[in-house]
């Protein structure tokens, strides 16, 4: 299988940004020029959720929840997830895989919000 390789996470204040990328192997790389990329996150308790997407054609969608405070780019072989104005409620642990889930899930980067 192949690994999706997740890393920028951390533990910032409430308002502060974080930086997520998604090292893509050959693959993936197909599958973000083929299908496109997610950004999901899975909190304490909860279901794991899609929160952004990247298509194809460059068109993007966000959770009502992190509307207009994430965005999603790519480039070559990285997906990234800017997050700003972090809220306590975005605390979860985030993956990155294809909008239909294809790959095997990685181990995710734990992005903590707090005071």
């Amino acid at each position: 299988q192949v690994q999706l390789v997740e890393s920028g996470g951390g533990e910032v204040q409430p308002g502060g940004s974080l930086r997520l990328s998604c090292a893509a192997s050959g693959s993936i790389f197909f599958s973000i020029v083929t299908m496109g990329m997610g950004w999901y996150r899975q909190a304490p308790g909860k279901q794991r959720e899609l929160v952004a997407t990247i298509t194809s054609g460059e068109n993007t969608n966000y959770a009502d929840s992190v509307k207009g405070r994430f965005t999603i780019s790519r480039n070559k072989n990285t997906v990234y997830l800017q997050m700003n104005s972090l809220k306590p409620e975005d605390t979860a642990v985030y993956y990155c895989n294809t909008p239909n889930a294809v790959y095997s899930w990685g181990q995710g980067t734990q992005v903590t919000v707090s005071s």
